[in-house]
């Protein structure tokens, strides 16, 4: 009989985590608030206010909002204060800063409080291509945080991963 093919990997003890499948669901919105700003440079307070109390904050049902301003105003941090207090009955999560600050942030939390005792004394590789838009920070922090308990951690897909870390 010839020589019998044995997957290696499939038989070993190493745990791939991918990143991707702890992508919460629901649409990204960038909040610009330049549009409320008099000219779209000077935040008038009165008039300020008064977009936000006339604005519909329920079609951020279920959202992640990232709030920013794109024109080169200088913002009160109360400006946005005030927004996220709108917001916040109905968005799943606020930052202020771009989309990529906004998974940064999403991912912080998710990592924050994943349980990591399942992964002691094991080879882990962290999967590094994604189809959606998982930060690169996410990834840090989930090396940071594996590196108490993993035997090692890799980076890529089990047949061409780049050693990291290997406890001693």
């Amino acid at each position: 009989m010839a020589d019998e093919i044995i997957n290696r990997v499939a038989n070993s003890k190493l745990v791939t985590i991918d990143l991707e499948d702890y992508y919460p669901k629901g649409p990204r919105i960038v909040f610009d608030i330049k549009d409320w700003l008099f000219e779209g440079f000077v935040l008038r307070e009165k008039d300020f206010r008064d977009q936000v109390a006339a604005h519909d904050w329920s079609k951020y049902e279920n959202c992640y909002v990232a709030l920013s301003c794109s024109s080169d105003a200088i913002i009160p941090g109360w400006a946005f204060m005030l927004i996220s207090l709108h917001l916040e009955p109905f968005a799943k999560h606020i930052v202020i800063g771009s989309l990529e600050d906004l998974e940064t942030s999403v991912y912080q939390n998710i990592i924050n409080n994943l349980e990591v005792s399942e992964y002691a004394d094991k080879p882990i590789i962290i999967k590094g291509c994604s189809k959606k838009p998982v930060p690169q920070n996410a990834y840090i922090m989930l090396a940071s945080k594996l590196k108490p308990v993993a035997k090692s951690i890799m980076y890529g897909e089990a047949c061409s991963s780049v050693p990291l870390y290997k406890n001693k």
